[in-house]
């Protein structure tokens, strides 16, 4: 199943896609008035779902909804750094230090945005963009083995792990330059673990005003999602609802030659083959 936030009328609400439409689960509020509320439920919440997407009746045309951030505001979102192959060519060629283990950062959850919102430059010089793959947790995971990680996801959406390259370099970690407001657009909907056979398999793209950029797949991922649950939960319990970036291809745009960063007017799309495309454009706000 997709599932949704949408908005209603001026208020958010939670919906299902079937087929070219919503359907409202706004009978489920009193139970699961939020997205996070819905996730914790577990199968119980996912099979109330399952019954009104099959018999509840279509809200509205998915054209014609306007589509929020399917996770309103997780209690985590993390993001791992250099989890490609060549994009970790693309680092060293950069004179970035490639670390011996894992290297994670928070991207701050007030970066969230939706998945066709305006992507607000702030005051970087360097706006670059990467695709990648978002988990969402679905039941607590603390020192969890990599060959049960799999039963924790709850599903997947896409991300764009926009990135202030410039405000990157400030500190030793990565999270200010990866968490201006908006710089965290997710969506379109969450895609329910059960519809992704093999997340290790999904072919990642990136597009700058139609201009093909990126383009990958799950499968080149150097530490899979299994491998970043377990190492994740090790050290601290991950909760219903936080989201895991998984890592992004090669052909960002601080790697071009020259470097090809972001201006206002730019449009990128991010798709990932059996979830969707999310799609923002450069603005910056009037004054």
């Amino acid at each position: 199943m997709k599932l949704v936030r949408f908005n209603d009328g001026g208020c958010p609400a939670l919906g299902v896609v079937r087929g070219e439409g919503v359907v409202s689960l706004a009978s489920l509020q009193k139970i699961y008035p939020t997205m996070l509320s819905l996730i914790a439920g577990g199968e119980a919440a996912l099979a109330k779902v399952r019954e009104l997407h099959d018999n509840g009746p279509s809200h509205a045309p998915l054209a014609e909804v306007a589509l929020l951030a399917p996770v309103e505001r997780p209690g985590k979102f993390l993001a791992i750094g250099m989890n490609y192959r060549k994009h970790i060519e693309e680092a060293k060629r950069l004179g970035v230090a490639i670390p011996d283990h894992q290297f994670w950062f928070n991207k701050q959850t007030s970066c969230v945005v939706g998945p066709y919102d305006d992507t607000d430059p702030g005051v970087t010089q360097m706006l670059d963009y990467e695709v990648e793959l978002c988990v969402v947790i679905g039941r607590p995971a603390k020192g969890v083995k990599s060959e049960d990680a799999a039963a924790h996801v709850f599903g997947y959406m896409v991300c764009n792990d926009v990135s202030a390259r410039d405000w990157q370099k400030h500190s030793p970690t990565f999270t200010v330059g990866k968490s201006f407001d908006s710089h965290g657009p997710i969506g379109p909907w969450i895609v329910t673990a059960d519809e992704i056979p093999d997340p290790h398999a999904l072919r990642l793209r990136s597009f700058v005003n139609g201009q093909p950029r990126q383009d990958g797949n799950t499968s080149e991922l150097v530490y899979d999602i299994w491998d970043q649950i377990s190492y994740l939960s090790t050290a601290f319990t991950l909760d219903p609802g936080d989201l895991i970036a998984t890592g992004t291809p090669d052909g960002v745009g601080v790697a071009m030659t020259p470097p090809q960063f972001l201006k206002p007017g730019d449009v990128v799309r991010c798709e990932i083959e059996g979830v969707g495309a999310i799609e923002n454009k450069v603005v910056v706000p009037a004054a």
